[in-house]
């Protein structure tokens, strides 16, 4: 018995590995590090020509909030003036994550130091300036709830409601079909977001679809059929049994009778969290933790004000540090994994051993990591008895979209 060692890369040369919108999250960080630096600036000026060491002390705290921000607009800066730089083997797509690594760390020493001030508080308490640290408190809430605002807006790209009456751009969903008809335009989906995959079918114009009227029959490659009835879910269609797998097929959507062909190809995207942007996640979440420290700090004081409950105060501030450790963890433990190339999508890795073997040869390795916010590289090595090179199995894999980068190994056993 022999082997034949052979080895090939994928053509895609490019290695710019950047999230989908990339420029427009960078874009959104700068503005809410002007917005938190006015208003630092404010404060500490205000504060100084008022003689309020409160808000002094309040517009510091602001200016290490503009700084975490400040880091994550470095990186989205960065990462995409370097995208082409040949000197980073596979691209500048982690360094948003390395920004979240460090800004996690950065959340757990503030975690750690709002947990220490606020038990040494506890036995010791302090006089509180309730006139001057309530309005504070609010203030600094206000621009946490703007700032949140500003980097959340515009993402609703990632939302996948497939509901008649939910204008979010079937376009962009890969396994949905538009079927001009006689009567107006249907649109037929493959809804599958955390629930088993099953047809929905809706009117976009023309009448509404009746579940008497309309069916759908699946013509695979094989030649084997399935028809699925439709059930009425108030505004669109939706098939009775789940749709088994592949998801390929020739679909046959019948209305009336009319017969109209819809050709579903089958694509696998990445799962779970490997599409995330852990940069802006961090940048969310600093924001996030400090509007849930003020909120807990606003009904803390207005605690210790009406009761007399001094000891509220501390206790809020506690409250808040468990809270903000928490998610600090949670940013590490993914953003760590990333950082250490561990595999982002066991699912994926599953289906591409099924993809490889499916046919009788037999997958001796496979690298699976991470790039950038929704790209993958992938390292396959192969053992086949077959006459076949990389390029083939490049072919097979075509169907994972989310496999930016992939080099292919084909060991030929005699």
């Amino acid at each position: 018995m022999t082997e034949n060692d052979s080895a090939s890369v994928t053509a895609f040369h490019s290695h710019a590995f950047l999230g989908e919108g990339h420029e427009k999250s960078e874009r959104k960080t700068w503005a809410v590090i002007w917005l938190c630096g006015a208003m630092m600036i404010a404060e500490i000026v205000g504060g100084l020509l008022f003689g309020s060491i409160a808000l002094v002390a309040d517009g510091l705290h602001m200016s290490t909030h503009a700084g975490a921000l400040l880091l994550a607009a470095l990186a989205y800066t960065y990462a995409r003036k370097h995208a082409d730089d040949t000197r980073f083997s596979f691209g500048t797509g982690k360094l948003g994550d390395l920004a979240g690594f460090t800004s996690a760390i950065i959340l757990a020493m503030i975690a750690l130091l709002i947990g220490y001030e606020s038990v040494g508080r506890i036995f010791a308490p302090v006089p509180i300036h309730f006139a001057e640290a309530i309005p504070i408190a609010v203030l600094g809430l206000a621009v946490n709830v703007a700032s949140a605002w500003l980097l959340s807006s515009g993402d609703h790209h990632h939302g996948h409601n497939h509901g008649h009456d939910h204008g979010h751009g079937h376009d962009d969903h890969d396994e949905s079909q538009r079927i001009e008809t006689r009567n107006g335009t249907v649109v037929l989906d493959v809804f599958e977001d955390g629930v088993p995959p099953r047809f929905r079918l809706y009117t976009e114009t023309g009448p509404a679809l009746t579940a008497q009227t309309a069916s759908i029959e699946t013509v695979r490659p094989d030649g084997s059929r399935q028809v699925f009835a439709m059930n009425d879910q108030g505004g669109y269609l939706e098939s009775a049994d789940e749709i088994p797998e592949p998801h390929a097929f020739t679909a046959h959507v019948r209305i009336g009778d009319q017969d109209y062909p819809a050709v579903f190809e089958e694509h696998e995207h990445a799962h779970g969290s490997t599409a995330r942007d852990n940069n802006m996640r961090a940048a969310v979440i600093h924001v996030i933790a400090d509007a849930a420290v003020s909120v807990l700090v606003i009904v803390g004081l207005l605690l210790a004000r009406a009761f007399g409950w001094l000891w509220m105060d501390p206790l809020a501030g506690i409250v808040g540090a468990v809270v903000i450790a928490s998610w600090s963890y949670g940013l590490i433990r993914d953003t760590g994994a990333i950082l250490l190339d561990m595999n982002p999508d066991r699912q994926m890795a599953d289906k591409v051993r099924q993809t490889i073997e499916s046919e009788g040869d037999k997958l001796a390795d496979l690298h699976l990591w991470r790039l950038g916010p929704g790209h993958l590289g992938a390292i396959v090595s192969v053992i086949t008895t077959k006459v076949r090179e990389a390029d083939y199995y490049r072919g097979r894999l075509t169907r994972f979209k989310s496999l930016s980068h992939l080099t292919v190994e084909v060991r030929h056993r005699s």
